[in-house]
């Protein structure tokens, strides 16, 4: 391990720094990563810069070139992460520390690495429908849920990413005939984020949705959304063959990174025990590091199997997955 990792996961801030900055540029709000990158700052005397970049993060990072100043992306979602290694902004990086994650969650050039994971459940009414009702992900295609279903647009990065991995199971025809098969048991047309369905469910519009498990810990500290949240229980399907879908929080190094080693210094922090307590904790968010527990909430949601697919093959299969949504017209 380098010396700065060692450092990390020891608690201790003896070690000087190695440079005096890191640039971020994230697409997820800055305070959420206050947090992480304050006590990287404490540990090492480094000093974190974020900016957010809600869109244009490729555009942006194209225009600036070599003369950018962000050293490390972070961002979530299997498609964005892809979406910057395609566009040649990022460069791979060898570094025993971060071979702790597991491989199916990091890019297979090593020009991204998970952090933390999400799993796409079900919202399940409390009143309205029985434990053990919801099993797989196949199942959502049944006829029972016929007029019982709620969900955000399909042409959404998080429903792309489930309906690729779905793909990655059974292929295109079986893929084509379920996305039919749900689209069919909506209540509704979709509409909205992942809190909205909820609201929906808690309405008595559906009984039923697809989310990410995170939205339950932002709608319980909401007082408006806590009457939402405690509308439902979070249920984790699984594919008939496999495990339940997750999706990943990650980070990559830009091309330029012109603080290369305080930014590597930094993504060896960030899979440090310290640094993936909080960073989950945050975020209500797994770990990535399996011998770091989860916090008290996100525990109290149940145990699952996450699905082994690699997800630079859902990254790879997202435009098919797309392609496959839009000749069903789900969204119509």
């Amino acid at each position: 391990m380098r010396p700065i990792l060692i450092a990390a996961l020891l608690g201790t801030s003896a070690l000087p720094a190695l440079a005096q900055e890191v640039n971020i540029y994230s697409h997820r709000q800055p305070e959420l990563l206050k947090p992480l990158t304050d006590a990287f700052t404490e540990a090492t005397g480094i000093a974190v810069n974020t900016a957010f970049v809600d869109t244009g993060m490729v555009e942006r990072l194209k225009a600036e070139g070599d003369r950018s100043p962000a050293d490390l992306i972070m961002t979530v979602d299997v498609a964005r992460l892809g979406e910057v290694k395609e566009a040649g902004v990022t460069q791979p990086v060898e570094d025993d520390a971060l071979e702790i994650i597991p491989e199916n969650l990091r890019d297979a050039d090593n020009e991204w690495f998970g952090l933390t994971t999400r799993a796409r459940i079900v919202y399940a009414s409390k009143d309205r429908v029985a434990d053990g009702e919801v099993t797989t992900y196949e199942d959502l295609a049944d006829p029972k849920w016929r007029g019982r279903i709620c969900t955000r647009p399909f042409t959404n990065d998080y429903n792309v990413a489930l309906t690729a991995a779905f793909l990655a199971h059974h292929g295109p025809e079986e893929t084509k005939a379920w996305l039919e098969g749900v689209k069919a048991n909506l209540a509704k047309k979709p509409e909205g984020n992942d809190r909205a369905q909820v609201k929906s469910i808690w309405a008595g519009e559906c009984d039923i949705s697809l989310g990410n498990t995170y939205y339950m810990g932002q709608m319980l500290k909401d007082d408006e959304q806590k009457e939402w949240a405690d509308s439902v229980r979070i249920v984790f399907p699984t594919f008939e063959d496999g495990g339940t879908h997750v999706n990943v929080s990650g980070v990559a190094m830009t091309k330029s990174a012109p603080n290369r080693d305080a930014a590597l210094q930094l993504m060896e922090f960030l899979v440090s025990d310290e640094a993936q307590k909080i960073y989950a904790e945050t975020n209500y968010e797994f770990p990535v590091s399996d011998h770091v527990e989860r916090s008290e909430l996100v525990a109290s949601w149940g145990e699952f199997t996450s699905d082994e697919t690699p997800l630079t093959e859902i990254s790879r299969l997202r435009p098919k997955a797309l392609t496959l949504i839009e000749e069903v017209d789900f969204d119509g």
